[in-house]
């Protein structure tokens, strides 16, 4: 399905995996999970991915969350997987994601291995050969931070169509969008993307993906709004509320990358209880009970309107 306008702009949701107190995934919630995420107006949704528990999910379990994403999306929204790991298994998760028709995949780091540029070039290329029709973007964080040369090489392959940065080396962003503006869509995937945003927008960088867009999305929107609007005065109130008290949560322990979006939407009532597998570990309960006075005082200052009746179409 290749799309050559690039890919999604704006808001990008990333559903968690809900799992049952047996360990097992929960369909029916992230159908719903993912639902919520459409209907309040994300622009794309990325499925198994980090926070979607990537490295802890089987084969299996990775083709129903896709059936079901696709299920729940409806064709509203692009959807995108999440590719990387092992390198035989990176080539199979590509397959099944061709296969399934998603619009792309989101290359993950390789499993450990502190690559030498070279290697993470013949990584990437390998996954990027083995499913040419999917648009494929680069995820630059942990062990794989690709020099401009790299990229340079792998912009070589029309698949390349986007870069998500995870790192937030300013000196390299400003040298990658320089050179590749108009050939790559670049992304903000920095830990709390909005944290950093605004020192994304002046280099052409106004997509992100959000964790917080999993439980209050309306906030997530009126926080980009903002931003692109240049009201200075509507993010200083967001960041003081509710971005900078649960960032600095969340900065508390490793793995709440994951569970404190859990934590966040069992607090307002969706259907994902907290559980995590290992090794993620779950919230504690004063960490809990943190997030639940920040978005209970959030949701009091900023409430939800009435769900958008317009889904965008596209």
């Amino acid at each position: 399905m290749g799309h050559s306008t690039g890919i999604a702009k704006g808001i990008l949701g990333f559903p968690v995996a809900p799992f049952t107190e047996a360990g097992k995934l929960d369909e029916h919630a992230l159908f719903e999970n993912i639902r919520f995420l459409v209907e309040e107006g994300l622009d794309a949704i990325y499925i198994a991915c980090g926070s979607g528990e990537f490295q802890s999910l089987d084969k299996k379990e990775y083709k129903v969350m896709l059936d079901t994403a696709i299920a729940a999306v409806a064709g509203k929204v692009p959807i995108y997987t999440g590719v990387g790991g092992n390198l035989r298994t990176a080539i199979e998760l590509a397959a099944i994601s061709e296969e399934k028709g998603v619009d792309g995949y989101l290359l993950l780091p390789p499993y450990l291995i502190q690559g030498e540029q070279e290697g993470l070039y013949q990584y990437a290329k390998e996954i990027f050969e083995s499913a040419p029709d999917l648009d494929a973007i680069i995820y630059q964080r942990d062990n794989a931070v690709y020099s401009v040369e790299t990229v340079r090489r792998l912009a070589a392959f029309p698949q390349l169509k986007g870069f998500k940065d995870g790192i937030g080396n300013m000196d390299l962003n400003i040298c990658l969008t320089q050179e590749f503006k108009g050939r790559l869509d670049f992304l903000n995937g920095m830990p709390m993307a909005e944290v950093t945003m605004p020192a994304y927008v002046p280099l052409g960088i106004t997509t992100y993906s959000s964790a917080i867009s999993n439980y209050i999305p309306h906030i997530s929107r009126m926080y980009y709004d903002a931003l692109l609007a240049g009201d200075q005065n509507t993010l200083d109130a967001l960041y003081a509320d509710v971005i900078l008290p649960i960032n600095s949560i969340r900065k508390q322990r490793k793995g709440y990358a994951v569970s404190l979006i859990k934590a966040g939407m069992e607090i307002i009532g969706l259907q994902t209880r907290g559980y995590v597998r290992p090794p993620v570990v779950p919230v504690t309960k004063e960490h809990y009970n943190e997030m639940e006075q920040i978005i209970t005082k959030a949701l009091d200052k900023y409430p939800r309107k009435e769900k958008i009746a317009e889904i965008k179409e596209s």
